[in-house]
């Protein structure tokens, strides 16, 4: 089997070293995203719901471009900046998981890129 790079413009393109998802056999694994919005560029936090989803429809992008959605997610990671958040980022975030979600963990950090207050990543099949 061989690794494919996913790359979308409808989500952000990497800060760093890395790529925005990298697909193995049915496996995919989708980098931690932020609210940068990939059409400016800018990070967009006016409050933690609007980060959140705009974190979400980042990792919706990516997991198209791949042939997925959020049906084909098996595991997510949340990281947090204050975890007295959760409830506001679980309300957004369980909008995309209507049936079946996946497992989970959520996690409050020391920091994350660019000063965001959350990121999540996910690992999906087809």
């Amino acid at each position: 089997m061989e690794k494919k790079i996913i790359r979308t413009d409808n989500a952000p393109a990497p800060i760093g070293p890395y790529s925005q998802a990298v697909q193995f056999g049915n496996m995919l694994f989708v980098s931690g995203q932020i609210a940068l919005n990939p059409s400016s560029g800018q990070l967009e936090m006016a409050d933690i719901q609007s980060e959140t989803k705009l974190v979400m429809e980042n990792l919706k992008a990516i997991l198209t471009e791949a042939g997925m959605d959020f049906s084909n997610v098996l595991k997510s990671t949340i990281f947090l900046m204050d975890m007295g958040q959760f409830a506001q980022v679980n309300e957004v975030y369980g909008g995309y998981f209507q049936q079946n979600p996946p497992a989970r963990e959520t996690v409050q950090v020391a920091g994350l890129p660019k000063g965001v207050n959350v990121e999540i990543s996910v690992v999906a099949a087809k």
